[in-house]
Order: C-alpha cells, then sequence, then structure tokens
C-alpha cells in the first residue's frame, strides 16, 4: 500500500543534529571502503586523505559534518583523486541532498502553502526547486545510474513523478527507509568511481 505524502514527509526534521551526524558516520564508513580498495588507477598507490570544504545549505551545519570525504593517490604520475559515494551531498548541489530529494518529491504533490512554508523554512527559492524537478526528469532519468537499476522496481516507477515514486517505493516515512533511498542515490554522487564498484 502506498504511503501518502504526508506520511512520507510529515516524519522528517530535516534539520535534526542528529539525521546530519548520522548521514556523516555512513559517509565515513562508505569512504573507508574507498580507501582500503587503494587506487583504481595506478593498482599499487595508497589513498591519502584530501578532504575539501562544502557549505551545505538547508540544515544546521558543523565542521566536521561539512568536510567531503575525498582522497589522493600517494604515487608520482598519478595521484589519482577518489572521491567516495555520499549520502549527504548529492553532486554539486548547495543543499543537503536529504533536502533535494524530499523537497524535489514534495513537489509533486503538497499544497502550495505547504510548499511554501517549507522553501521559506529551508532558504529554498521557488527557482531552485523547479531546477531540482529539470534535473530528475531530464537528466536523471538519462543517467548511465538509472538506466541500469531502474529495473529493479517492479512495478516499474513512474519517471514522471521523480523522486516521489523512489520516495515511495523505499517507504520513506520511516528514518530507516530514508536512508536506504540516500544510499541508493549515493553512486551518483561521485564521477572517480566506477558504477559497477558503487552498485
Amino acid at each position: 500500500m502506498k504511503q501518502t505524502k504526508k506520511e512520507i514527509f510529515g516524519q522528517h526534521e530535516l534539520t535534526t543534529p542528529f539525521l546530519h551526524h548520522y548521514l556523516w558516520k555512513i559517509d565515513a564508513d562508505l569512504a573507508q571502503e574507498v580507501r582500503q580498495r587503494g587506487c583504481l588507477a595506478c593498482l599499487v598507490g595508497k589513498l591519502h586523505s584530501a578532504q575539501y570544504q562544502r557549505k551545505p545549505r538547508g540544515g544546521k551545519n558543523q565542521s566536521e559534518q561539512e568536510r567531503r570525504h575525498s582522497f589522493c593517490c600517494d604515487q608520482d604520475g598519478c595521484r589519482k583523486r577518489h572521491t567516495p559515494p555520499s549520502v549527504r551531498f548529492l553532486g554539486g548541489r548547495v543543499y543537503w541532498g536529504v533536502v533535494v530529494v524530499l523537497v524535489s518529491a514534495a513537489h509533486h504533490g503538497i499544497t502550495p502553502e505547504r510548499m511554501r512554508a517549507l522553501r521559506e523554512a529551508l532558504g529554498i527559492d521557488r527557482r531552485t526547486v523547479e531546477r531540482w524537478r529539470q534535473w530528475w526528469l531530464e537528466s536523471f532519468v538519462q543517467s548511465p545510474y538509472w538506466k541500469l537499476v531502474r529495473s529493479r522496481f517492479m512495478p516499474l516507477l513512474c519517471e514522471k513523478i521523480l523522486p516521489l515514486s523512489l520516495a515511495q517505493a523505499f517507504g520513506v516515512g520511516w528514518p530507516g527507509q530514508l536512508i536506504g533511498l540516500l544510499k541508493f542515490l549515493s553512486p551518483l554522487t561521485t564521477g572517480s568511481i566506477p558504477l559497477e564498484r558503487c552498485c
């Protein structure tokens, strides 16, 4: 049975420090997995930390949680950067990934008043939400990742209401399922790790 929009979005407090700390811990685990594999380019190099600062919007920022995990190979002539998948960031967007996902999904059905309140609470401009929506409906559905994984869902998801159909498929009314959705999307957050290593 599909959940209503209220069930999906009514139980999430996007600005809680606990949520962001938990997502940071997951990212730290993903980063450790990448580091342990070593360099994927030269196959002999060790990876050294090369974290970089992000200034995400849409939640309470803390300096530790704003840093994006990344590594560089220690071999001269290689120095390949390895940026692990992330559940906190969704590509180069300036908002936290969880905000991009849930606000974009909310765009497909909640009342204009509630959408306006959500945007104002998180400091999101209407044009930004529209850009996110276009990304889901155009770039995301054409991405190699989506073409690789969309057949995992039976029945097939309606692409016209992404990411709402994804949120419903994952049962995002519960925190554990929200984490599952963010993990599912994490291969999209890196260009330096091949898809087959992320999936």
